[in-house]
């Protein structure tokens, strides 16, 4: 009868270990160091494990801030347009009264020939949209009795004169607007200067 490769092995192993007390003793060695070797394999792989696991965890925490973000962009985009789009609706409402009254003033003028009513009238619907305009930032740049400032003031005109300090204001020829900190149009003045 024929014994298979282990077998044979198997008893190669017995017969040395018999034959030589040394073999028992490395055997025992490196049985041991492969229990180690083994326990440590365990350890590695325990701890490749836990960061495979953590890293999932992380992965899934950056894939769902990436979405969040993209939801939030996606989101400032639509309010941006819409503020485009409809920003001005609540000032073009306020605006819409001083129009009507404006528009009413015209119909009395038809009806009336006397001139102080229809300058009333006209000064009560011009305050109005100023009211209005006012309200929503817009403000009338001073120029009376000032000094020439060319953040706000644009001088088309020169007057050398001997009554007002130089680079004083003498005259608005057209008014300037500002909302807030930024000039929409400076005012074009008429400013002194020395003779």
């Amino acid at each position: 009868m024929e014994m298979s490769d282990k077998e044979n092995m198997d008893k190669t192993d017995e017969i040395k270990s018999e034959n030589n007390p040394f073999a028992t003793e490395i055997n025992t060695e490196t049985q041991n160091e492969a229990e180690e070797i083994s326990l440590e394999t365990d350890e590695v792989e325990s701890e490749i494990n836990a960061l495979k696991t953590e890293l999932d965890k992380v992965n899934n925490q950056y894939l769902r801030l990436a979405a969040d973000f993209d939801n939030y962009r996606k989101r400032q985009m639509q309010e941006r347009e819409s503020l485009l789009k409809y920003g001005a609706e609540d000032t073009l409402k306020k605006m819409i009264e001083a129009l009507d009254n404006i528009d009413r003033a015209i119909v009395a003028a038809d009806k009336t020939d006397d001139p102080q009513q229809i300058k009333e009238n006209y000064n009560i619907g011009i305050k109005q949209l100023y009211d209005v305009l006012n309200k929503i930032g817009l403000e009338v740049i001073s120029t009376k009795d000032t000094a020439f400032d060319p953040n706000f003031h644009e001088a088309v005109m020169q007057t050398p004169t001997k009554e007002y300090p130089e680079h004083t204001i003498i005259a608005e020829l057209q008014k300037g607007y500002k909302l807030g900190d930024r000039v929409l149009r400076p005012s074009l003045v008429n400013v002194a200067v020395a003779e």
